[in-house]
């Protein structure tokens, strides 16, 4: 029998900030090949269980590959396109990127500083190299809003309704940005997923009716893994989350904590407002309060039912009005750990910077 011989292609491509290398195997042997894909580098603790919506999804498994019985297999013409089993192969960049807020000490944003003007450390120590940083005030948004529909917000709810809607449409540009919105009481509601019309969000809005204990932590859990990680994708967006409840939590299978971590694992910046308007902050507004800072987001607490409205026009605009930078870490390591993330001012008595505090490295 005369020998064959291999043939052996390789390819590669950069896409969303990962390297694939495409191992292209020409030869009968390849055919055997070793599995398609790679495990998710952003996946949430499998012990976890978070009760939500029913999801259905349709998926189509293709025939085996194989020769019919009595038919003598071809050798292989190394012209002809291959279709062989592909090996991937997934190597993360090792690029962060980081959207973020800087104020004054009177809480004015600035939007016109510069890239020397600020310290960044990936676990305390320098990056190896910045490889962008500008102003961003056009970024694609992606939104998720996430509306209290437990009984403890029953009285205000179709205010808070009205603002909402409000702010999707003031927010959310065609053809441009996504939002989706949830419902929560002792489970999730998707009332309106991923979409650019302000109609349908709208809809989706009006259809939520309040009732029920709260589980938020399930909620905001749900939102960031089953939405933001799995939602479109694009090259670069800001993704955040609107969160309006008093904070009250007695229902979640998830611990705040955890709910924490899926909200930096899909890079989400998280706004809270506090639908508590007794005057004196409760416990639940210190809940709020720890989920925004830990997300880079800011925490609102309306004294009035009215200034929910001005919370809403606040989050809008500074969604606009923000720096976006991309470095390469010193010392990285795809070992999944979580590295931390701190952005200051040179000025640090007269600016603040408003980041996220870190992510998860991806997991080889």
């Amino acid at each position: 029998m005369s020998n064959q011989m291999e043939t052996l292609g390789t390819k590669l491509i950069t896409s969303s900030g990962l390297v694939l290398l495409v191992l292209l195997a020409g030869s009968a042997t390849a055919q055997s090949a070793a599995p398609t894909s790679a495990a998710p580098t952003s996946a949430a603790p499998a012990s976890t269980t978070v009760a939500a919506p029913r999801q259905t999804q349709s998926s189509t498994t293709p025939p085996a590959g194989g020769t019919p019985a009595g038919q003598e297999q071809k050798p292989a013409d190394p012209n002809a396109p291959s279709d062989d089993p592909v090996l991937t192969i997934r190597v993360p960049t090792n690029e962060v990127n980081v959207v973020f807020t800087v104020t004054d000490k009177h809480g004015r944003r600035i939007t016109d500083m510069k890239q020397g003007d600020f310290r960044v450390a990936d676990d305390n120590k320098p990056p190896q190299e910045i490889r962008s940083f500008h102003a961003e005030t056009n970024l694609p948004l992606q939104v998720g809003l996430l509306i209290d529909a437990s009984n403890s917000v029953r009285d205000r709810f179709k205010f808070e309704q009205e603002s909402a809607i409000e702010f999707l449409n003031q927010t959310i540009h065609p053809h441009k940005d996504q939002a989706f919105v949830v419902g929560f009481d002792v489970t999730p509601e998707i009332t309106q997923d991923f979409t650019d019309n302000t109609e349908l969000l709208a809809h989706g809005v009006h259809e939520l009716r309040p009732g029920g204990g709260t589980a938020l932590y399930d909620a905001l859990y749900y939102a960031c893994r089953e939405r933001l990680l799995k939602g479109p994708k694009s090259t670069t967006v800001r993704r955040a989350i609107i969160l309006l409840s008093d904070g009250d939590d007695n229902q979640s299978h998830v611990t705040r904590e955890e709910a924490i971590e899926m909200a930096q694992r899909a890079e989400a910046i998280v706004y809270t407002i506090s639908t508590n308007v007794s005057g004196t902050k409760a416990a639940g507004d210190k809940v709020l309060e720890r989920i925004a800072d830990a997300t880079g987001g800011r925490p609102f607490f309306p004294f009035q039912i009215r200034d929910v409205a001005n919370a809403f026009a606040e989050i809008q605009d500074e969604l606009r009005s923000q720096y976006a930078i991309a470095y390469k870490p010193a010392d990285f390591k795809a070992d999944g750990h979580y590295r931390t993330i701190e952005i200051e001012a040179n000025d640090r008595k007269n600016f603040r910077v408003r980041a996220r505090r870190g992510y998860y490295a991806p997991a080889q």
